[in-house]
């Protein structure tokens, strides 16, 4: 019957059929009743030959039994086989198989569905090992075996250690280990470094560095290259040129902040326009492509911030000295100069490589009090200025389409022992913004430059995309704020980004901006890299790169350096070669965002360790099946609240509406709901926080 209703279905591949239609065009009808017809056609659209459409219609879209992908582990144990089209497939923790998070996989879609309908599948290979080295804790077990207990939450198996492997590692502490094979019931690995006790400050740091690939050191040859590089600028350097040094010049950063990468001149221009100049540490004139510290700098692709390191892309010697704007000193830079108007009109722009000085040094504090007029700091007159068309860029970009999401990151003030004592959410300000906006103006500006120096086709260049967000998603999002009182139509004529600021801007200030804004952010796509340009949807811009930063992410370096090459009539460059190098880059890009936010949980714990028993009141943050996550409001630490602990009923997770659900008095735990929790304890090993509910509020 499947294979007579497939027939017709292929042979109007081009048409949707609603059940009633199949069975009267196929004449089954006399065989089968509509509920049969259906339950056929639901069996073909989970195989994936048929696609279950809107208003109940289905069509022929062949798609084999078999799939192969990347899956992906959440906390809870289940997978997800992730689909560049259509839904994820969900795989149940008992058909994970061997599969660790992370490894691309052959899955067989199965018949049936989950209970929201999502198609199911099974892992029948392991088609790469994509992770082979894992941190964790050495355990010792029964009869003298030891096993290693995983630092990721996604890592579910404990990996055995053969006491040859130890590499005089002990009970209770933490190593770094490599994969070696998983031929019987566990995964074996054997350790290839002791990284200290559990627990200790020092060890947990190295421990999140090596847990997501990066490693703290360089190696000999790299520093080696790195050490041989001259501070001084070669005479020959300041003729092939734009000469700057004479123009006042000045960089805004944090005060703890080490790799000054971009600096902004300002002077008035005979014809009372503006000069602003964009300044960017020339890492290409010092990194060539396939030296040693370019073959590290692409492989690590990124700086990482822990909350009380850093971790750079490029050698110290680079990052701090050779290539940092400090003050009072000359650099070699790149750079994007702008005529502009009072109103913030760019009148004309100049790209190019240059020699700059920087006079002074700010950090963000000390640029805030000048622009505030709390301080009689120098450049005061230049920074009023740059200021006031900071904040016009800014307007401009709001208008024409750009997001505006407030920032929910926290820092950390340490004791002398790097103990946390206080939890402050980061604050943008005016001379954030001011950084912010024109390097946005420097970025777009460059990106259409290039763009621009040959068309049909244009040359192939390194965006920074973002694409617009997934209609399903939206309509998600468009049910998930109607349960607190906001009313959103993402189906009308006004376009999305306006929606979006307009429910951002109702939201502030209310219990639940917080959690709103999260769902928000989920409902977009995610920014990488790509030589595909589709635009910046966030940003609202048609032309958008990375052009500020080389000496923290490669991908500005790359720019730099099809800058050099584009200018100088050398095209050499192979479009693939080049995606593939931008994919490295999102992927590295992602993984030290997550490596930032494990260090910032682990302090997290280490500063709730001590009020286990006190009380306090959050917003549920995430809830998956096993319970519900509770960020506070006090701190912005978050913790679990476990469903088996609220013992007044049963309650089940509700997917649809991010809910736990009591069986029995259908009480709900939505994400957003405001509750209070007790402290119960803290696990500094697994990096957890463990809650008990209080109360509703």
């Amino acid at each position: 019957m499947e294979k007579r209703i497939l027939s017709f279905l292929k042979e109007n591949k081009s048409q949707a059929f609603s059940s009633k239609q199949i069975a009267s065009l196929t004449g089954i009808w006399s065989d089968l009743t509509n509920n049969q017809i259906r339950s056929h056609l639901d069996a073909l659209a989970s195989d994936g030959r048929v696609q279950y459409l809107d208003k109940g219609k289905y069509q022929y879209t062949f798609k084999s039994t078999m799939i192969s992908g990347k899956i992906e582990v959440t906390r809870s144990g289940a997978g997800y086989l992730l689909m560049d089209e259509g839904p994820d497939i969900y795989i149940h923790p008992k058909n994970i198989d061997k599969a660790l998070h992370g490894d691309f996989v052959k899955v067989k879609r199965l018949s049936r569905r989950t209970k929201d309908n999502k198609p199911e599948g099974k892992v029948v290979e392991i088609l790469q090992r994509v992770r082979t080295e894992f941190v964790g804790v050495v355990e010792e077990g029964f009869g003298g075996s030891y096993f290693l207990l995983a630092d990721d939450p996604r890592i579910k198996q404990d990996f055995y250690i053969a006491p040859k492997n130890l590499n005089g590692a002990k009970d209770g502490e933490k190593v770094h280990a490599r994969f070696l094979n998983w031929e019987n019931r566990s995964p074996e690995v054997e350790v290839i470094k002791v990284l200290g006790e559990a627990g200790e400050h020092n060890t947990e740091m190295h421990a999140i560095l090596f847990q997501y690939g990066f490693d703290p050191s360089f190696p000999p040859q790299v520093e080696a290259e790195a050490e041989a590089i001259k501070e001084e600028i070669p005479a020959k350097e300041y003729k092939n040129r734009r000469d700057m040094r004479e123009v006042t010049t000045f960089t805004i950063d944090p005060h703890d902040a080490k790799d000054f990468d971009d600096a902004l001149s300002f002077q008035v221009l005979e014809n009372g326009n503006y000069e602003v100049g964009v300044h960017i540490a020339d890492v290409s004139y010092y990194v060539k492509p396939d030296s040693p510290i370019d073959r590290e700098a692409f492989k690590r692709a990124t700086s990482v911030y822990l909350v009380d390191r850093t971790v750079p892309m490029l050698p110290e010697k680079l990052s701090n000295k050779v290539c940092s704007l400090r003050p009072h000193e000359e650099k070699l830079t790149y750079s994007a100069v702008f005529e502009m108007d009072k109103n913030a009109k760019v009148i004309n722009y100049w790209v190019g490589r240059t020699v700059t000085y920087s006079d002074h040094r700010f950090n963000y504090d000390e640029a805030q009090e000048v622009i505030e007029g709390k301080s009689d700091g120098p450049f005061k007159e230049e920074m009023a200025v740059l200021h006031d068309l900071a904040q016009k860029l800014r307007s401009k970009r709001m208008k024409t389409g750009s997001i505006e999401f407030e920032s929910n990151e926290v820092k950390f003030e340490l004791d002398q022992d790097d103990r946390p004592i206080r939890v402050i959410k980061k604050e943008m300000k005016d001379s954030n913004h001011l950084i912010e906006d024109f390097m946005l103006l420097a970025n777009r500006t460059v990106a259409r430059h290039i763009y621009q120096l040959q068309k049909n086709p244009p040359l192939p260049s390194v965006y920074r995309i973002h694409d617009h967000p997934n209609p399903d998603k939206l309509a998600s999002l468009q049910e998930f704020v109607k349960a607190f009182g906001h009313q959103v139509d993402f189906q009308g004529s006004e376009n999305t980004s306006d929606k979006l600021n307009k429910l951002l801007s109702e939201v502030k200030g209310s219990p639940e901006q917080n959690v709103i804004e999260t769902i928000a952010v989920r409902s977009m796509a995610k920014a990488v890299y790509s030589i595909n340009n589709v635009g910046h949807f966030g940003l609202g811009f048609e032309y958008y790169s990375h052009f500020t930063s080389p000496i923290r992410r490669y991908p500005d370096l790359m720019l730099h350096r099809l800058i050099t090459n584009y200018h100088n009539k050398v095209y050499r460059e192979n479009p693939n070669v080049m995606e593939e190098e931008c994919k490295h880059c999102s992927d590295r890009e992602r993984t030290a965002a997550e490596a930032e936010r494990a260090s910032i949980k682990y302090k997290q714990v280490e500063f709730l360790e001590d009020k286990v028993g006190a009380e306090f009141n959050g917003i549920i943050s995430g809830v998956i099946e096993s319970g519900f996550f509770v960020q506070l409001e006090e701190n912005l630490c978050e913790g679990f609240v476990p469903a088996h602990s609220m013992d007044d009923d049963y309650y089940a997770f509700e997917e649809s509406t991010y809910s736990m659900v009591g069986r029995d008095t259908d009480t709900r735990f939505r994400l957003g709901d405001p509750v209070r929790v007790e402290i119960t304890g803290t696990d500094m090993k697994r990096r957890t926080i463990d809650m008990a509910l209080v109360e509703k509020l």
